[in-house]
């Protein structure tokens, strides 16, 4: 993932994180993807993932999973 692409990325934190801190994953949209990071450590490891990726991700999460 480019550096240039992560400068400009709006990062949005799962709603269901709460309200009190504490672990919360954030998420971004990109041109290319979805980029994924741990809002407690936000220089941290970022995790990208293709549009067919997250969507099966987002898919099996939302089933209950296997």
């Amino acid at each position: 993932m480019a550096a240039l692409e992560m400068a400009d990325t709006g990062w949005r934190t799962s709603s269901y994180s709460g309200t009190a801190g504490g672990q919360c994953v954030e998420f971004a949209h990109l041109q290319s993807g979805v980029a994924v990071r741990d809002s407690t450590d936000r220089e941290g490891l970022i995790l990208a993932f293709s549009h067919l990726a997250w969507i099966a991700f987002v898919l099996v999460a939302v089933s209950g999973g296997v």
